[in-house]
């Protein structure tokens, strides 16, 4: 069973982005890049899976510039067996991803598409659901099991109401939710490995797909300053300025 895992390069969470002059976009010079939350645990549970003899191969792929090469190579440092990346220096959305991995899917013979349910800067949620739209495959969304019975998966979801067991044929689409594992890290002596691991750097042209996008970015600003607290000296006080001020009483 060979399973193909879209991965995406994002700005770490936990530092402080800033915003070009003209608000344009975020400034990337300098700033530290990560493997996305949500897919780096689709690359961990497709490892799971190899290491109980699921699955034979797993192949990451991920759209973006020449230096994305370096967050496929420590994906491969966690197991992953080989990489593609589809060298793109534009903007890209949701639809422009669905349809480069639909291409890149088409080539390959996989079993499964393994891929975080969302990426953690332009958090749209989208892309999963419009690949398997595309590619005609059954899907299960925010997954927080993953088992492969036979030709079928077993998926537990995470629904608004609690959980959701569903059967897919296989091949299938399955996006990873935060609950479904804790990945492992990227040991320096894989690392030093990983980088002679397959890896092949296509085009959007080799692939037939425009670069074409439907979400433009028209501005970037930042929210407003918070206005300081005040003390006040009594409950009459208080219900004074929340009825004559901010009004919600």
């Amino acid at each position: 069973m060979k399973i193909l895992v879209p991965v995406k390069r994002v700005p770490d969470w936990q530092i402080k982005l800033k915003l070009l002059p003209d608000g344009s976009n975020i400034q990337t010079d300098g700033i530290k890049w990560i493997l996305n939350t949500f897919d780096e645990i689709a690359v961990e549970e497709a490892i799971r899976l190899k290491e109980k003899g699921v699955v034979s191969e797993i192949v990451l792929v991920s759209l973006g510039p020449p230096d994305v090469r370096q967050r496929l190579e420590y994906a491969l440092a966690m197991g992953a067996d080989s990489a593609i990346l589809i060298k793109h220096e534009g903007p890209a959305d949701s639809d422009l991803a669905a349809r480069a991995l639909a291409e890149v899917y088409k080539r390959g013979g996989y079993s499964m598409i393994l891929m975080g349910k969302q990426a953690i800067d332009s958090d749209s949620s989208q892309t999963a659901q419009l690949l398997a739209a595309r590619l005609g495959l059954p899907q299960a969304c925010f997954a927080s099991k993953v088992v492969v019975e036979g030709e079928s998966a077993v998926v537990t979801r995470e629904v608004d109401g609690g959980l959701e067991t569903v059967r897919l044929p296989l091949p299938c689409v399955v996006s990873t939710d935060l609950r479904l594992n804790e990945p492992r890290y990227a040991a320096l002596p894989n690392l030093m490995k990983a980088k002679k691991k397959p890896f092949e750097e296509l085009s959007l042209d080799a692939l037939g797909v425009s670069p074409e996008v439907k979400v433009r970015i028209k501005s970037l600003s930042t929210p407003p300053a918070r206005k300081a607290g005040r003390k006040l000296g009594s409950v009459a006080e208080l219900i004074a300025a929340l009825q004559g001020e901010a009004k919600v009483l």
